[in-house]
């Protein structure tokens, strides 16, 4: 603003005045006073930028004696009202109208009387303050609201990894508490093994049998921590299928078309069976929150063999509707799901559709036998 913006117009101001002083009949002084005037005011705007309340009041004086610095008076007292606080900025705004009507009374402009003259200078110093402040008031909005924005997204960001963060640490405990006890075992009887060379042959297989079977149970527990991340030990899930969770929410007020396919849940494995029953739960929490009162599709196919595919999908909101459910989730319900479906084998898709949906797809792994037999 205070660069050649606001000094080519306050140059071209002073040549018109000191141009205007040339012609015959002009007092000597106007023209030395602009000349003067003009220049150092011209120069000041380059150091109102700095020093907006000093340097603009200091081009504001200069305007008194000299027409030439007047326009440049004008943009300092816009400078000051963009960069300074309402009070400071009406402080200047008032001193160029004060200026500008003692100008007006020391070098009468002609063409009207002086009331008209300064009548225009009070509204003109009111406008050019008026509009620096609303101009800054304007800017630090826009400032505000894009760090509220930067914020809520860093914020958003942390909640998603502290969601994961957990994940991991469910990961941790449930490792240490259900394998430490089978896996030391293991280690103990291989230790005997290797160290008791001349051990009978009858020793060895019944160290040998009870390191396969320990092996075994080991795995059998792995497979019960995979699949019971992040539920408590008393979490119970239904092998009938997911009407009665499709019925619950019915009973809540949502409108829910349950396709299953033909997929029985009780054949389902352990694992996909829970993980199964996770998304759809995630899903119709999600649409209750994000698309209340619409209707609702929960698509559940595939065979033993192949793959399962797990499908929630609600209508897409859009305008104030959704800027009015924008902030009724942290994300980390899904962030998390991602993690169970990725620990099951799967992979989880989520995001717009075609059709002004919402979509939330997991696909999950069905092997022909189940790993838990």
């Amino acid at each position: 603003m205070v660069g050649v913006g606001g000094v080519v117009p306050a140059v071209a101001g002073a040549v018109a005045v000191v141009w205007g002083d040339l012609v015959p009949g002009t007092p000597g002084w106007y023209l030395w006073a602009d000349l003067a005037g003009g220049v150092l005011a011209c120069a000041g705007l380059w150091l109102c930028r700095r020093w907006p309340i000093a340097a603009s009041l200091a081009v504001v004086a200069l305007s008194v004696p000299a027409a030439a610095a007047s326009v440049a008076a004008g943009i300092a007292t816009l400078v000051a009202a963009l960069y300074r606080r309402p009070p400071a900025a009406v402080a200047v705004g008032v001193a160029w109208v004060a200026a500008t009507l003692v100008r007006f009374a020391l070098r009468p402009p002609g063409l009207a009387p002086y009331p008209v003259w300064a009548l225009v200078g009070v509204l003109f110093g009111g406008a050019i303050t008026g509009w620096g402040i609303l101009a800054r008031t304007r800017r630090e909005l826009l400032a505000s609201l894009a760090e509220r924005a930067r914020r809520a997204e860093a914020d958003q960001r942390l909640r998603a990894e502290e969601a994961r963060r957990a994940e991991r640490l469910g990961i941790a405990r449930e490792m240490h508490d259900v394998l430490a006890h089978r896996l030391s075992l293991l280690a103990v009887h291989a230790g005997a093994l290797e160290f008791n060379a001349g051990a009978r042959p009858d020793e060895v297989a019944e160290a040998a049998g009870v390191i396969r079977a320990s092996a075994h149970q080991a795995l059998q527990e792995l497979r019960g921590v995979i699949s019971v991340l992040r539920e408590s030990p008393s979490a119970e899930f239904p092998l009938t299928g997911l009407a009665p969770l499709v019925e619950e929410s019915r009973r809540a007020g949502m409108r829910i078309e349950l396709r299953e396919h033909d997929v029985r849940f009780a054949d389902l494995p352990e694992a996909t069976r829970r993980t199964a029953y996770r998304v759809v739960q995630e899903g119709l929490t999600n649409a209750r929150k994000h698309a209340p009162g619409r209707p609702v599709t929960v698509v559940v196919s595939g065979a033993a063999g192949g793959e399962l595919t797990v499908e929630v999908r609600n209508p897409l909101l859009a305008g104030r509707e959704a800027e009015g459910l924008a902030e009724t989730g942290a994300g980390a319900g899904l962030a998390g799901l991602e993690e169970r479906v990725t620990l099951a084998g799967g992979n989880l898709e989520l995001g717009p559709a075609d059709g002004g949906w919402f979509r939330l797809a997991a696909r999950l792994p069905w092997p022909r036998e189940r790993p838990d037999e």
